[in-house]
């Protein structure tokens, strides 16, 4: 190993960020989904924009870009990623509302990472706009769902979020 690899890696080993060296720019895109879980008349009244602290899911979803282009800014080791696209939708029913993120690039690296951050971050959006109503809310099952481009191609998760 050399002296530059040496002292960047530590005696102890360490934690840095992945070397991007020779990984190729290629179109990236990752899709990221979570549940809101909360009592029906806490969806109803977000389905009828009558939170007292406004439009929830407008919010949630100007949030959750927001999260998506500061990932690298939040994880220590997420390289800075040129943001494309980044969509945030939601699904409601009943007793949950369903996140969706998004999240497109042309870059050497995924953007894993920024689609969880902005699906985490519309997730609890929507916990802080509705807590005053709705103690027993639950963030759940945040997982990557779908990645494609680069080294190690497409992938998708294969259960699904009712499961």
């Amino acid at each position: 190993m050399d002296d530059f690899h040496q002292i960047r890696r530590g005696s102890s080993g360490g934690a840095f960020p992945r070397d991007l060296g020779p990984s190729e720019v290629t179109a990236r895109r990752a899709l990221a989904k979570c549940r809101v879980n909360m009592l029906p008349d806490t969806t109803a009244a977000v389905a009828a924009n009558s939170m007292n602290k406004g439009d929830v899911l407008a919010t949630a979803r100007v949030a959750g870009i927001q999260a998506a282009k500061q990932a690298a800014g939040l994880l220590p080791m997420a390289h800075p990623v040129l943001v494309g696209n980044v969509y945030v939708n939601f699904t409601i029913a009943d007793d949950h509302i369903d996140v969706e993120s998004s999240v497109d690039t042309v870059d050497r690296t995924g953007v894993e990472m920024e689609a969880l951050t902005a699906c985490a971050v519309a997730a609890l959006t929507i916990y802080d706009m509705c807590k005053s109503s709705d103690r027993t809310m639950s963030i759940e099952q945040l997982a990557l769902w779908e990645k494609s481009g680069g080294r190690s191609g497409t992938w998708r998760r294969e259960e699904s979020l009712d499961e």
